[in-house]
């Protein structure tokens, strides 16, 4: 079948097309005379070999990939990294215990041999991008169009594997415009990297669940890491001799602070957007997955936090999980309110009736959304199973352990299976369990699972459901409908299944076999569902996936001939981007008008001694009573600026992001966006669109005054002017 090949002068056309005011995600190698221009005219002070050049030193050096779903941004001669606060949340718990609670107290090493290691956190800095489309085009043309969905990726990971052989380099291979062009990125990845400084989480999770992705915003989303290397420059594994990273480039730190209007611009890894879908996975986003996803996690949130308020023990514990259900439970919610407040189903019709009316005469295009329409009506009986395996069984910790045992069964039960093969399978199981046992909490997974279970049954299609399951659940604990018929099972899972009792889980592991795998109830259960949906439902997944695919491909490609001569940009995948913009007040509905900032003062307003969101450390207090606010004063307001907005076009992977501004200096961290645009990964508005930024003053008034970290402060080159 033909495959689908844009030419490298038509992308290249296309990013030096007619741009508009802050909406793109723009890869820097590609920015283009017209968007440089751009760029300039609202105020940029940089040339472009300044901002990205493979062969001298640039701002693009400066950025790295922070812990593989963040960004973060050297910001010394010494590699030290500043990054968000939610971004280093995992490592800062795992460094922290109840004797040294660095999530309550805060952390500040006075020295680098306080500095602390933060095991499996990585910096990944990009060493150049390349166009491999041709060679993708080539290793792909003899699969089906809608095979692609699922061999793609193996293609391109076997494919960078080749072009990167004979370098100690990584390469990635992204895929843009839908399959539609291939750029291969090589990255150098330091694995030493160490925990520097930590606002306490009243500092930098200051507002909780309540203030998330809310504006005002007062949050000192900030925390500081050092990327290490080996003596003789190279990157390492962690090793006490190691030095600090020799940084190619930094980012200078202004602390003369913005006012309403001035060029913004940021630096980062955006980890996707899907802004060329179509109405049809619009609706499937509102209509089923986005609402029973928020169901589903609000009951995972609920369970946790019972458990986290009265127990600071349990609250470490449980801190990276919550944080980051808790983070998209939010977002989830409010996309899809969003995406019906504002009709983005309607503009996707629009948009598609437009593109019908081009395609009038053209074969290739003129069926793609009656086509469409028939895949997303196949799927749609079976979307919300999915999600409810997902994000039901597969969001309780212990089910989640208990399914991945499938592949040690699957092992063992091969024949064929080498000796080699089966040590490996039951290395893997230890080492995910070793990871479950840590992170498990009895109290909360149980109602978790009792929860989930009764909520399976509720929602999901009585003949989609594993029947025998529930038979047996009925025969056992009676009443379906009842609560105490869950509960009792629950308890029971919990106190019976060889995943929750150390001394059965290893008698099993050293000599493990099938037969006792199957009888326990944790792997019954959880395989009842998956086996279930796998054996049943799976192979409708797989054809939505392979045919939205073939078709959204193809679609993307009669765009990029449609508009031509239009601004185009390619979704976020993770990959290197900029995007350029300014900070600005904005009005989000009749008689509101929010400012462009936010102050130590309004911290002052909304503090709440001993509340759970809005306590603050006592000497925060006493700073903000006597204005002891040093270099840190913003003269304008009066007060330290905590926070700002801009119109930049950002999405999650951009957590930890530089704030730059037209001379090139940081001027704060980007942490969030705002709630009335956060339909913004399906429909940019440019008129609501903002980003909530740490002002960087804030942030090393923290370190200052708060944490009396002055050799932080040292390290940095600090301009005024």
């Amino acid at each position: 079948m033909k495959k689908i090949i844009v030419f490298s002068w038509l992308i290249v056309h296309l990013f030096n097309a007619t741009v508009k005011a802050d909406e793109g995600m723009w890869l820097p190698h590609l920015l283009g005379e017209q968007v440089y221009a751009d760029m300039v005219k609202k105020g940029l002070k940089l040339t472009k070999e300044q901002l990205y050049s493979i062969n001298n030193n640039s701002i693009k050096d400066a950025i790295i990939i922070f812990g593989g779903g963040c960004t973060g941004e050297i910001v010394s001669k010494e590699g030290l990294v500043f990054t968000n606060h939610h971004c280093g949340y995992d490592a800062i718990a795992a460094a922290s215990s109840v004797a040294h609670n660095y999530l309550k107290d805060g952390f500040w090493a006075k020295t680098k041999q306080e500095e602390i290691y933060a095991k499996g956190v990585h910096a990944q800095f990009l060493v150049k991008i390349e166009d491999v489309t041709a060679q993708v085009n080539e290793a792909i043309k003899t699969i089906k169009p809608e095979e692609l969905a699922t061999k793609l990726s193996g293609v391109l990971t076997e494919l960078a594997g080749k072009l990167v052989t004979k370098t100690a380099n990584e390469g990635r291979i992204a895929s843009f415009f839908k399959g539609n062009q291939f750029l291969l990125f090589v990255y150098e990845r330091y694995k030493d990297v160490r925990l520097v400084g930590t606002p306490p989480e009243s500092i930098g999770k200051f507002g909780g669940d309540t203030d998330n992705w809310e504006w005002p915003r007062h949050t000192g989303d900030f925390s500081i890491f050092r990327v290490y290397m080996s003596k003789d420059g190279k990157p390492a594994e962690y090793a006490a001799d190691n030095v600090p990273f020799a940084s190619k480039s930094f980012l200078p730190v202004s602390v003369k602070g913005l006012k309403d209007g001035d060029y913004t611009m940021i630096f980062g890894y955006p980890g996707g957007t899907n802004r060329y879908e179509t109405s049809y996975g619009v609706k499937l986003k509102t209509d089923i997955e986005n609402p029973n996803l928020v169901e589903l996690r609000d009951v995972r949130l609920k369970h946790m936090f019972n458990e986290m308020k009265n127990d600071p023990a349990v609250k470490i514990q449980l801190a990276g999980n919550y944080a980051y259900v808790a983070n998209y439970w939010k977002f989830f919610d409010g996309e899809s309110k969003q995406l019906l407040k504002y009709k983005v189903y309607e503009l996707k019709q629009k948009q598609e009736t437009e593109f019908l009316a081009w395609a009038k005469g053209k074969p290739e295009y003129e069926t793609i959304f009656s086509d469409l329409e028939k895949v997303y009506a196949n799927w749609r009986p079976y979307a919300k199973h999915r999600v409810y395996i997902n994000e039901g069984i597969l969001g309780s910790p212990v089910l989640a352990m208990a399914a991945s045992l499938k592949a040690l069964e699957t092992t063992l039960s091969n024949t064929n299976a080498k000796p080699a093969d089966i040590t490996a399978a039951i290395d893997a199981a230890k080492g995910q369990y070793a990871r479950f046992i840590k992170a498990e909490n009895v109290a909360s997974d149980r109602n978790i699972v009792a929860s989930i279970l009764q909520l399976f049954y509720k929602n999901v299609e009585a003949a989609q459901q594993p029947k025998a399951f529930f038979a047996d659940l009925k025969n056992m604990f009676g009443d379906l409908n009842a609560d105490l018929t869950y509960t009792n099972f629950s308890k029971s899972l919990f106190e019976s299944s060889l995943l929750l009792n150390e001394s059965k889980w290893n008698a099993f592991i050293e000599k493990p076999d099938t037969a006792a795998l199957r009888k326990d109830i944790a792997y019954k259960t959880a395989t009842a569902f998956t086996s279930n949906f796998s054996n049943n439902y799976a192979k409708y997944s797989q054809e939505f996936a392979g045919k939205n695919f073939a078709l959204n491909n193809k679609y993307l490609k009669g765009i990029l001939e449609k508009n031509i001569k239009s601004k185009l940009y390619p979704d976020a995948n993770s990959t290197m981007r900029v995007s350029y913009g300014n900070v600005k007040s904005y009005e989000p509905r009749d008689a509101v008008k929010y400012s462009h900032i936010c102050t130590l003062n309004g911290i002052m307003e909304k503090y709440k001694p001993g509340d759970y969101e809005f306590d603050i450390p006592e000497k925060l207090v006493e700073l903000a009573k006597n204005k002891d606010y040093g270099q840190y004063l913003d003269k304008t307001v009066g007060d330290v600026v905590v926070s700002f907005i801009t119109t930049n076009d950002i999405t999650g992977g951009n957590s930890g992001s530089p704030v730059i501004n037209a001379k090139g200096e940081l001027v704060g961290l980007a942490f969030d966006g705002n709630y009335e645009a956060l339909s913004h990964k399906l429909a940019f508005d440019k008129n609501l669109n903002r980003t909530i930024c740490l002002d960087v003053r804030y942030l090393l008034f923290v370190v200052e005054k708060l944490g009396g970290a002055t050799n932080i402060i040292q390290e940095l080159d600090i301009r005024k002017m």
